[in-house]
């Protein structure tokens, strides 16, 4: 067990773990070409999507089969666009932040009651989107200006067409060659949980720095990655259910976080190039690595942090 600062919240904890390496701001000095085209070059075309009458549980469903972080909300018979929904509403929703308040006030607290609402009640309906002419420039940027990991593709009527995410691009940066370095591109300072934070807890946490994914630290190693994917995955797969007595949400957010940590654990190191770092992840099927120096976490390398790196060697 760890020890802890008792005027500290643990779930508040800010990893700053220094290793040989001076970690100063990052000058980007590599160029890495792609070749201006049609985003739908790189776009998933054959977009899943679910109706506004879709309920919460439905679209959480969905995703979880489908292994989607995000899902579009299409008109049934158009299939024009209304809005989407992401693993973030799910998490926000399940005690991280404004959405919750469905659950709460709502339906007094009954989580089995609130996801049989239609998804609408906590869909993002305003958003950004590209026409299927945009370059890649255009999506990388929306996705490192404004931190969106999926934009969808819609034609002149507003009809889905397509959807480009921060993993079609990092694709492309798989491909070409960058003397840039895990350690120029990685975040290394970390906000952290340990394995017996309560769920509940770790969701404000993320839902309030907007985290996809946070490190879960026991006595300064590295337990696991909790990601919002594992917590829709939970609900999705209604083993949160089996859990539950009276359906009040406060039973399944009150569980530690280790409930939800599974499966193997890849790690990379500061000096790894971040191409390797991306084919790893490519193939891994996963969106972060966490960084490694002398058996000490450091840092964390994401899609995200991968794609802003894409998009800086552009601006060269």
């Amino acid at each position: 067990m760890e020890k802890h600062d008792p005027g500290i919240k643990q779930g508040d904890k800010l990893l700053k773990m220094h290793g040989k390496f001076d970690r100063a701001p990052v000058e980007f000095g590599s160029h890495i070409v792609v070749q201006e085209g049609e985003i739908m070059a790189i776009a998933t075309r054959d977009v899943v999507s679910v109706p506004p009458t879709t309920t919460i549980m439905g679209a959480v469903e969905t995703m979880t089969e489908c292994g989607f972080r995000r899902l579009p909300v299409t008109d049934a018979g158009t299939k024009k666009l209304r809005g989407i929904i992401t693993s973030g509403d799910i998490i926000n929703l399940m005690g991280g932040g404004d959405k919750y308040r469905l659950v709460q006030v709502k339906h007094g607290g009954n989580l089995i009651s609130a996801v049989n609402e239609s998804v609408r009640a906590i869909m993002t309906p305003k958003l950004e989107t590209l026409p299927g002419t945009a370059r890649i420039a255009d999506a990388t940027e929306i996705i490192v200006h404004k931190k969106i990991g999926g934009i969808p593709i819609v034609d002149k009527g507003g009809v889905l067409a397509g959807i480009v995410t921060e993993r079609d691009v990092m694709r492309v940066l798989a491909a070409e060659k960058s003397r840039l370095t895990v350690e120029e591109v990685m975040t290394g300072s970390l906000r952290v949980t340990r394995p017996d934070c309560p769920i509940g807890e770790a969701t404000r946490e993320m839902t309030k720095h907007r985290f996809r994914r946070l490190p879960v630290v026991s006595d300064d190693v590295l337990y696991g990655i909790l990601t919002a994917t594992d917590i829709m995955r939970y609900l999705g797969s209604c083993e949160v259910f089996t859990r539950l007595l009276t359906g009040d949400v406060g039973e399944v957010m009150g569980l530690p976080v280790r409930t939800l940590i599974a499966g193997d654990l890849f790690t990379t190191t500061p000096d790894k190039s971040i191409n390797e770092a991306a084919r790893e992840m490519l193939e891994k099927n996963i969106g972060a690595l966490p960084v490694i120096e002398d058996t000490r976490l450091i840092g964390l390398v994401t899609e995200f942090d991968l794609v802003r790196a894409f998009a800086k060697g552009q601006e060269r």
